[in-house]
This record gives structure tokens, C-alpha cells and sequence, in this order.
């Protein structure tokens, strides 16, 4: 408003006119003031109510209280028909005075700040506002709140999943508004809020009643793989899948689908938490119940394989019923590395009944004791009597020799000393390897320990070596290790191994043979039974030396008859070498 706007201009009319001269300047000021309080004190950009003073077909004129009325067009009246002078209406300033001198007011700017300012109210204070479902659009639905277009996101439409949207275009629903974005103007509601919160009372109400052992009937709302959530009318409650039967369940889909009706009952629930516990097959008979009397320890039994674990099998023997196989009671073998390979889950096979507790519901089963123990068979004794040959499997390696299994729970013992005749072996995996097939002879019987004596089978070589290692014979021999103070062993022709002594070493130059060196040599003692030869090279260029041998002592004995690391499979073409051999000389 102007400096001069609202004040009359006395001067105009002059001093003898009749209205100016009847006036004192005073009473001219107080009459100013008084048309000046008839005026209203508007701001631009603010709502404030008006009168409609004048309806036409095209405009509305709106008086404010102004010194001017507003000119607003009819359209924006639409919403309300029955308008007729004299009734009250809210409008927005836009302009206190446009270039014409005209104030510029709107009813629909009006109606949009109040429906904002509504908006924000419900925001603040969860009121619950009714909107128009207008259309779909992605994600969602578009709700006319308050002459507002509102967003409606589909997860927010309902407590359970909406896979139709169109069902709601055109309904009036119920929202509260949950965020506004004044950047772009843009407001979200939900619907399901009031559905969840209307469902907490009767949650609150519903678990008040509850008592555990109650049957109550309700339909699937969601499947997991741990279970099923029952809706119970206004409260969910979880229904475990270890519940739904006494059988085995894989994945609840195998049993619900869906909006399915049930009948469960009330296992347990948590009031502070709200939880529910429900189950399906406590309404029914328990199957251990129904276990005859027949079944007993001893029985043997038919049952299905639901699950395979390192340690043992489970096996279904009836619905609600399962036993255990441990591995040690699978086979006799102790060796049985992979259950796998020899069962799969869903394998009908039999078993005996090791141990049963009713009260406890526990069954211990077994698949060995449905064959004799071989140990205890009545042929045991004649089948692997001592010096009776066999093929077996290696399937352990230790320090101290390997365990050869010559069928499923009988194996032995195949010491390291008795790998080798002729030759020591530091270990048994320089010979053997595991799963190796060997031919192997039985030693000697423990069947209180279940154990067996084994060696390998072979050929002596010693007899074809006394033959070829006589005394006074020449050969060639390698130094493979020397010993403080006793000599050295060297190897001969075919692996055989011989001692030459200390002072049978010295070479022409008077030097001592080292590790390594070839040299020829002269064997001046041979004993089969000791499996021992003992050889010189200083006789060969000085036959004055002593060669008589040198008295054993336990050391050496223990290297002289020490296993070679080499298998006895090579003296089987020994033996046939060294015939050969000793024939072609006597031709000779």
C-alpha cells in the first residue's frame, strides 16, 4: 500500500465547497482514520477469507476488505455449485496491485496451501487422511490427498504381498502420510501402516488370550526354508519345519502352499516379544508309540538314507522314526574312507538294531553285524594259516612297517625288516605305496589281537649268491657309506650288499677308498646264514695282508643284516641271472 493510499484528499474539493469547509483539519484526521479502519491489512502471498460479492458466468468477484475487490474465474469454483453471494470463501494474494491497479487473488493457490499445510500437519501428527486412488504407475499408485497427488509405493499398499494394482484405481482409501520431499514436492503415504497398526491391538488382544497347548486355525502366509508363518487372524506365528511332521521335511513347500488353511496348536510364545511357536505334529499320534514290541535289539530292520555324514548314516526305519549307522559299524574294514562312494541318500538297505531306548526315542543301528566277523569265521584259521600267500592293499605306512589289509577287517603287519633281504630300508614308502596291491606270505597268527605277521613273498636270493659270491672270487662294488672305525658296505653286482673292513680299503697309493669309488674287490668270507659277505681290495695288490675277518659286533651285525631299500620283487630275476651266471663259468 502507497504512502497516500487510504487517506482523502480534502484539497481536491476545495474550501467552499460545502464537504471540505464543514471539516476542521481535525475532524478531517479522525474521519480519515475512521475510513482508513474499514480497510483489512493484506500481504502478498498469504491466505486470508474474502466474501463473494458477485457471481458471473465467466468470474467470481471477491471482496477482501480491500480498497479494490479481486476478480477470480468461475472454474475455480467448480467444487462448490451452490456458491452465491454473501457466502465466504478462502483465496490467495498474488498481487496486492497489478499494473492495471487490480488486486489479483486465487482460490485454487488457496486451496493448495491449506492442503499442504494439512499435509505437514498429518505428517507431524499421524493423522489419517482419505485420498482418491487416481492411477497406477511404476512401483505403486497415485493417491489424490487433499487435492494433492500423493505417491502410494506397492509395498506400502498392504500388509500381504499386492500382485494386482489395478484392483485399487478408483477406490477411496484410508493413509497416513510417511514423507514429504518440499524439494520437489513430492508426499508418500501408506495404507499398510493402519492395517499394521489397527493388527497391533489385535495382536495385543489375540496374545492375551493365548495359553500354550491351544488348537487354533489360521492360513499360510509366507514359506521359508526354516518354516511357515501362520497368520492367525491379526498375529503371525512361526511354524518350524521340524514341527510339521514326525518324518523328515526337506523345505516346507514339500507340505504348504500359500494362503493354505491349518490346524496347529500353540507350543510356546514370548508375551514381551510377541513371538508365537506353533506345530502341526504334536496334533498327532507320536510315531515311537506305535514302534511294535517285536522291534528289539538283535532285529534286523528295513530303512530309508536321509542324510550321509562323515561320521555315520541316518536312516528313516518309519515316518517320525530314525536310527544311526556310526562309520565304525558300517563295514568291518577299517578303511572305508568315503561313505559316499558305497551309499547315497534316498538307499533302501538293511540293518541291525545294536541298541534301542524307547523313553528316549534313540535307535543305534548296524550294517557290519549282518555278516560274520571275519575273524570269527570257522575258515579263518584254515584260510590264512601260516605260510599261506595272499594279495592284499596297502593302506597304512608307519615307521615301523605297513598294514596290508587282505580282505574287508583282516589285515597285518608287514614289519620293516622284512622288506628286504639284502639291503636296509630307512622306511617302508621308499618300497611301498598306499593302495599298492602286494603279494604277501603269513608269518605268524595273533587272533585274540586280531592281528597277522606278514612278509613279503619272494624268492631267497642268498641261495643263488653263494653260488656267484665264493671265496676268492673277483667282482666290482661301489662304496655306498663308510663307518667310523669298521669299514665301509658296498654295493655288488644286482643290489647285493657286502662289507669290506677298515683296513681292507687301503688302495695301491695307500690311500683309503672314499664314498663313491668303484673298486675291485675280493670276497674272503661268504655266510649264507648271516647274509653276510665280506670283501677286500688290498688282497688284490698285497696277498701277504691278514684276511681273516674281523669278529662281528652287535652294531655290525644289526647293519650286515639290516633290509635293503630295495623290494624283493628284483630277486626273482636274481636268482635266474646268477644261475645263468655260475652255468656260464662252468663251461668255461
Amino acid at each position: 500500500m502507497s504512502a497516500t493510499e487510504g487517506v482523502l484528499n480534502w484539497d481536491q474539493y476545495g474550501h467552499t465547497d460545502k464537504l471540505g469547509s464543514a471539516y476542521t483539519d481535525q475532524e478531517r484526521e479522525a474521519i480519515a482514520a475512521l475510513y482508513g479502519a474499514t480497510l483489512s491489512a493484506i500481504s502478498q502471498y498469504e491466505v486470508v477469507k474474502g466474501s463473494v460479492i458477485t457471481i458471473t458466468n465467466k468470474d467470481v468477484v471477491v471482496g477482501v476488505g480491500y480498497k479494490s475487490d479481486g476478480l477470480i474465474a468461475a472454474s475455480e469454483f467448480r467444487d462448490l455449485p451452490d456458491l452465491k453471494p454473501g457466502d465466504e470463501v478462502e483465496v490467495y494474494i498474488e498481487e496486492t496491485e497489478n499494473a492495471k491497479g487490480q488486486l489479483v487473488l486465487s482460490r485454487k493457490k488457496a486451496k493448495l496451501v491449506r492442503a499442504w499445510e494439512k499435509i505437514q500437519h498429518a505428517l507431524e501428527h499421524g493423522e489419517v487422511l482419505e485420498g482418491l486412488v487416481k492411477r497406477r504407475t511404476k512401483g505403486g499408485l497415485i493417491v489424490e490427498v487433499c487435492d494433492i497427488e500423493t505417491f502410494l509405493p506397492g509395498s506400502q499398499i498392504d500388509i500381504r504381498p499386492v500382485l494386482d494394482f489395478d484392483i485399487f484405481v478408483g477406490k477411496t482409501i484410508d493413509v497416513v502420510v510417511i514423507k514429504i520431499n518440499h524439494t520437489n514436492d513430492n508426499v508418500v503415504v501408506s495404507h499398510k501402516a493402519l492395517t499394521e497398526k489397527k493388527l497391533e491391538k489385535q495382536k495385543l488382544e489375540i496374545m492375551s488370550k493365548l495359553e500354550k497347548g491351544q488348537i487354533l486355525e489360521g492360513y499360510v502366509k509366507n514359506i521359508t526354508k526354516f518354516g511357515a508363518f501362520i497368520d492367525l487372524g491379526g498375529v503371525d506365528g512361526l511354524l518350524h519345519k521340524l514341527d510339521m511332521s514326525w518324518g523328515k521335511v526337506n523345505h516346507p513347500e514339500e507340505l504348504f502352499t500359500l494362503g493354505q488353511e491349518v490346524r496347529v496348536v500353540v507350543i510356546g510364545f514370548n508375551e514381551d516379544k510377541k513371538r508365537i511357536s506353533l506345530g502341526m505334529k504334536q496334533l498327532q499320534d507320536h510315531p515311537w508309540d506305535a514302534l511294535p514290541e517285536t522291534v528289539q535289539v538283535g532285529s534286523t530292520i528295513k530303512g530309508t538314507i536321509t542324510n550321509i555324514a562323515d561320521y555315520g548314516i541316518f536312516v528313516e526305519l518309519m515316518p517320525g522314526i530314525e536310527g544311526f549307522v556310526y562309520v565304525l559299524d558300517i563295514s568291518w574294514s577299517q578303511y572305508l574312507r568315503d561313505i559316499n562312494e558305497h551309499y547315497k541318500i534316498g538307499d533302501t538297505i538293511e540293518t541291525c538294531i545294536l541298541s534301542l531306548d524307547r523313553k528316549n526315542h534313540k535307535i543305534s543301528l548296524g550294517i557290519k553285524q549282518l555278516t560274520v566277523d571275519p575273524w570269527e569265521h570257522d575258515a579263518f584259521l584254515s584260510t590264512y594259516a601260516v605260510a599261506t600267500t595272499h594279495e592284499g592293499i596297502v593302506r597304512n605306512l608307519t615307521h615301523f612297517g605297513a598294514f596290508i589289509e587282505l580282505e574287508p577287517g583282516i589285515e597285518g603287519l608287514l614289519h620293516v625288516s622284512r622288506l628286504s633281504g639284502t639291503k636296509r630300508v630307512a622306511h617302508p614308502a621308499d618300497v611301498l605305496k598306499l593302495g599298492e596291491k602286494v603279494e604277501v606270505v603269513v608269518l605268524g597268527i595273533s587272533r585274540e589281537n586280531r592281528r597277522l605277521s606278514l612278509g613279503l613273498k619272494q624268492e631267497n636270493p642268498w641261495d643263488a649268491c653263494e653260488k656267484i659270491f665264493q671265496i676268492g672270487t673277483l667282482h666290482k662294488g661301489t662304496v655306498l657309506k663308510k663307518t667310523s672305525g669298521r669299514g665301509a658296505i658296498v654295493e655288488l653286482a644286482h643290489g647285493i650288499e657286502g662289507h669290506v673292513p677298515q683296513q681292507h680299503l687301503i688302495k695301491s697309493d695307500g690311500a683309503e677308498a672314499e664314498v663313491g669309488e668303484e673298486l675291485d674287490l675280493q670276497v674272503i668270507k661268504f655266510s649264507k646264514g648271516d647274509k653276510k659277505i665280506v670283501l677286500s681290495h688290498q688282497v688284490l695288490f698285497n696277498p701277504a695282508v691278514e684276511t681273516k675277518a674281523e669278529p662281528k659286533t652287535k652294531a655290525e651285525e644289526k647293519i650286515e643284516k639290516a633290509p635293503s631299500a630295495r623290494g624283493f620283487e628284483a630277486f626273482a630275476d636274481l636268482k635266474e641271472k646268477l644261475e645263468q651266471q655260475t652255468k656260464g663259468d662252468n663251461k668255461a
